[in-house]
């Protein structure tokens, strides 16, 4: 079963200028000589580049380099990764947004995936969205009852979008599918930025996605169901799927990460510094459906560990 690793309550009283102030002396050494390129592996308008966008002046003040977010998508993210692993230079300037299960799932799926789970070092994994099942207000589907009877009687009626193929949302999927005993059509987009106009279109009868696009969409759209162990306090009045009998709890971790073979002194101090935005940038994105994390190190890879047993059985069957 799927278990959050360690959802850390950061305080908010330190001001982030002491902070990096701390930090300042062994930046200012030998590292960065030069701006640091920021890569995203998905569409503008994700929970990923939302959150870059939000790091980037922060990294930009704690570094003293430009810091240049760029987006390359592709592949539900592999298009990137796999440049990255092949050609990003190990020196730390270069960076890239990782995801979970992403990372662990397409190289399993995938012979071709282009790219390793384990062709990383991993900064750190920063925060955590557990997955929802939405559909647009105007659904026939009032509840997950309703969607499960109807894609029971209609196999391969019900469209479900997500982001990417073998990504969180993919997997999630196919795991509702074996528990509910249904048989779906996933449809897979470039990230979650495109995922409120395929909705509120038409082109999808419903999503499978993270909490924080429940959040945004609001009463455009009517949650069924959070993948968590208990209610989210930003969407209360939502179920779990285990309250309506379905044992699912999980949800999507992103992070960042260096090439392979990056010095281990700069990884750590690349992490401790996206662990000081991560105590500015939880007062804005916990009430966004946000749940952030610190893991990093042996933790980090412990949970790459973790989500291979996880998901394995449905990527080893499909």
């Amino acid at each position: 079963m799927f278990a959050l690793v360690r959802t850390v309550a950061l305080p908010m009283g330190m001001a982030i200028s002491a902070a990096f102030g701390m930090a300042a002396p062994a930046v200012a050494q030998d590292f960065p000589t030069r701006a640091i390129e920021y890569i995203i592996p998905f569409n503008p308008g994700g929970e990923s580049d939302v959150t870059a966008r939000l790091q980037e002046p922060l990294l930009k003040e704690a570094l003293g380099v430009d810091v240049n977010v760029r987006h390359q998508p592709g592949g539900g993210g592999a298009v990137a990764w796999s440049e990255f692993q092949s050609n990003a230079e190990a020196d730390g300037h270069e960076i890239i947004g990782i995801n979970l299960p992403h990372i662990v799932g397409q190289p399993i799926q995938r012979a071709d995936a282009g790219y390793s789970t384990e062709g990383f070092d991993i900064i750190t994994w920063f925060h955590f969205t557990p997955h929802v099942l939405i559909v647009p207000a105007s659904s026939p589907f009032q509840t997950l009852d309703d969607l499960v009877s109807f894609a029971t009687e209609n196999p391969q009626a019900v469209t479900m979008g997500g982001s990417g193929t073998f990504s969180g949302n993919h997997l999630e999927t196919l795991r509702f599918e074996e528990l509910a005993e249904v048989d779906v059509t996933y449809i897979p987009f470039t990230g979650t930025g495109p995922l409120p106009a395929a909705i509120l279109g038409g082109h999808v009868g419903s999503v499978m996605s993270n909490s924080t696009l429940g959040v945004q969409m609001g009463d455009q759209v009517r949650v069924l169901a959070v993948a968590a162990d208990e209610r989210l306090e930003v969407l209360p009045d939502v179920p779990t799927f285990k309250e309506q009998g379905y044992d699912i709890v999980g949800g999507t971790f992103r992070g960042v990460a260096a090439p392979k073979g990056t010095p281990a002194d700069r990884v750590t101090m690349l992490a401790d510094v996206f662990t000081e935005i991560n105590e500015t940038l939880g007062e804005r994105q916990i009430p966004m459906g946000f749940q952030m994390t610190d893991i990093r190190g042996d933790d980090a890879v412990a949970l790459l560990d973790r989500l291979k047993t996880q998901y394995g059985p449905y990527l080893e069957g499909n």
